[in-house]
């Protein structure tokens, strides 16, 4: 088995008195047959060395999705009347999307038949969805690609019609006026993919002679829309990285103009929701991590607002959900998620307690004012995905649904704990860890680390059935909340983006060695898991300590950063300055250089790795990962296994179905457990 090997053409890049040699730029021609020939010898090669594990990859894909419930149903939510709802049956790979009026025995409505709709497509998915005031008529959108530009459709609910009125290239959002007829959407640049425009369509009328009602002249800054909770009120908002802007529309005048909320500035992040005769406002003015504002409808800008929550040092205000006679929190503390509840009236607020050391929390889809029921959402790493109402005035908790996991499954069998690693700047960094009980801390027992720690994105401790195949065969599971996520508050992010991203990189191996030390595992038997930025954290950490890892696996992986984040053309890239810095200007340039893992590739040895991409992705093309497995073959020193599994069909979420993504998953066990001999 002989891997391809990459034809070099020497392609000179300049900057700063700088020049970087790329051998593999010319991947970047997606339409270039030879491109398209290397892509499946890649492909074809992967194959042939994973040919032996292809009965035990079936095995573990039966194994996965055999833990899967096919027949299902998910909680149904009511809204304006109606209890939605969606459900599979057997081993379709889509829900039906469907509702009820009235009550839950009513007859049943089904709105979007999504395994007939996606007969004889290899990628299908649902965009977005919303219905009309009256009820009566749906607008959903479709993606087919994987390229995330979606078209978006309308349906008539009482005859089933598909009416002709079809917009493509949109970001498959759609807010609905209250005359039942007026929608707004946005359109995608084509080729950056950034949501730029908002236009106003009229159902029945031309597309072509659709209102241009907003344009974004700033290309760090995306557009998006949507309606209050209230109804009250259309929200065009444009944000970046560190900047929001808000403009707002009585629902009930869709031939209005719309009204700026308040004016970007640098720096300033706000999101806002409407109740009664104010808008409240989650904010960053003058407090770093967010505290919560108000401001009358007719009084927006930020000399206006006025405090409802004060910022805390200690503690982030991440979101919150508002009731007639309560306002519910989410907060974030000691990296853990909080949920706190404030009576209007008496002021009153107490916390949901959720008993565990380590957990997920999320407010859930609460589409109503007048209640004293919040639904909210739980998980942990041995509790499967939950979702509960409380009565926040009885503090009655009520669980609903917990996910069902097939087979012999007994979360009293696992074991979580929270540990914390020290930084090599003195920070602790938190680790999520679960393991079958029984294990012994003897320094011999495989290990799977994940992190991702960009974007203030966080990495919560959530359960996954599918993990059970890792646990059940010996395998610790720890997630590393590095910095560049916000666990520990905004700070966190802060400390971990720009020029002090090497942090996530150095946490991450603080955190493995940590590990290590302590007698979790070896360094023989440690795998390390990274997908998107977390793959350039997988990249980054190759590079720098190879050492510690049996095996590395990278997931559509940001890997080349500078070449990149040079070329405002490509999809993301003019957006995340504010994250990565505008290599433009030389301080950001020379730092960035002296981590991306494509630049940094060394004549050393490195790790067995898997990389995975796919050809349609809008997030990281295709061409970075594969040009950085070529420059990896032709540099390592070893003989370790390098492979790129590239999915020709989709996009950067992998496939569309609910069974067949765990095809990849089911690759990369069987990778990891080939290098560990584990057979069955």
């Amino acid at each position: 088995m002989i891997p391809p090997v990459a034809k070099k053409i020497r392609k000179e890049l300049k900057i700063h008195g700088d020049t970087r040699i790329d051998n593999y730029y010319w991947m970047n021609e997606r339409d270039n047959p030879e491109v398209i020939s290397y892509l499946k010898a890649e492909n074809e090669y992967t194959d042939a060395v994973m040919k032996h594990t292809e009965p035990f990859q079936k095995k573990l894909y039966q194994e996965i999705i055999g833990r899967i419930k096919k027949t299902d149903e998910s909680v149904p939510y009511k809204d304006n009347g109606y209890f939605y709802y969606s459900r599979t049956e057997g081993k379709a790979e889509y829900p039906l999307i469907c509702r009820k009026k009235g009550n839950l025995k009513a007859n049943e409505e089904i709105l979007l038949d999504i395994p007939k709709m996606a007969k004889g497509y290899k990628f299908y998915q649902i965009g977005g969805s919303s219905i009309s005031t009256n009820n009566n008529i749906l607008a959903y959108s479709v993606d087919t690609v994987s390229r995330r530009l979606y078209t978006i459709y309308f349906k008539n609910l009482k005859t089933g019609k598909i009416y002709s009125d079809k917009i493509p290239n949109t970001s498959g959002g759609i807010t609905w006026a209250n005359d039942n007829k007026t929608v707004f959407y946005t359109v995608k640049d084509k080729q950056t993919l950034l949501p730029f425009r908002v236009y106003k369509h009229i159902l029945g009328t031309d597309i072509s002679k659709d209102k241009l009602i907003y344009e974004e002249k700033d290309n760090t800054f995306y557009t998006f829309c949507y309606k209050t909770k209230s109804k009250k009120y259309i929200i065009i908002g444009e944000s970046s990285t560190l900047s929001s802007e808000y403009r707002f529309l009585d629902a009930d005048n869709p031939d209005g103009e719309f009204k700026l909320f308040q004016k970007r500035e640098k720096k300033l992040e706000y999101s806002i929701d409407h109740y009664k005769n104010n808008f409240f406002i989650r904010t960053n003015y003058k407090a770093k991590n967010f505290r919560l504002m108000k401001t009358p409808v007719n009084k927006t800008e930020k000399k206006y607002w006025k405090e409802v929550i004060a910022h805390r040092d200690d503690v982030l205000l991440e979101g919150f959900e508002i009731f007639n006679n309560y306002l519910v929190v989410q907060e974030r503390k000691n990296g853990l998620i909080q949920l706190r509840i404030i009576n209007w009236d008496t002021n009153e607020n107490h916390y949901l307690d959720f008993g565990e050391e380590t957990y997920d929390a999320w407010i859930s889809t609460n589409r109503e004012f007048d209640t004293d029921i919040i639904r909210y959402g739980y998980s942990s790493l041995t509790t499967p995905r939950s979702t509960f109402d409380y009565n926040m005035k009885t503090k009655e908790k009520k669980l609903l649904k917990q996910q069902e996991v097939l087979g012999d499954f007994n979360p009293e069998d696992y074991h979580a704990e929270r540990l914390y690693a020290v930084a090599k700047d003195g920070v602790k960094v938190p680790i999520s860890l679960v393991y079958k009980k029984g294990i012994k801390k003897d320094g011999k027992n495989p290990l799977w680390i994940t992190a991702y720690g960009s974007y203030g994105s966080n990495s919560d401790a959530y359960f996954s059935s599918v993990r059970l195949s890792l646990l059940n065969r010996g395998f610790i599971f720890a997630i590393a909340h590095v910095r560049g996520g916000e666990e520990m508050g905004r700070w966190w992010y802060e400390d971990g983006k720009l020029l002090k991203k090497k942090n996530t990189f150095t946490d991450f191996i603080a955190c493995t060695e940590f590990l290590i030390d302590n007698k979790y595992t070896c360094k023989d038997k440690t795998f390390a898991w990274g997908g998107s930025a977390g793959g350039l954290l997988i990249g980054a950490v190759a590079n720098m300590r190879p050492d510690l890892y049996k095996g590395l696996i990278a997931a559509v992986p940001f890997v080349d950063v500078v070449t990149t984040m040079l070329d405002t053309t490509i999809p993301l890239t003019t957006g995340e300055f504010d994250e990565w810095g505008n290599p433009q200007k030389k301080e950001y340039y020379d730092y960035m250089l002296s981590y991306s893992p494509y630049d940094n590739v060394k004549t050393q040895n490195y790790p067995a790795m898997l990389v995975t991409t796919g050809l349609h992705d809008s997030q990281v093309q295709y061409w970075e990962p594969t040009k950085w497995v070529a420059k990896l073959r032709d540099m390592k020193t070893d003989n370790n296994i390098l492979i790129e599994k590239i999915n020709m069909d989709y996009g950067h979420g992998g496939a569309s179905g609910r069974f067949k993504i765990y095809k990849e998953v089911a690759l990369e066990y069987a990778f990891v457990f080939d290098l560990l001999n584990i057979k069955e």
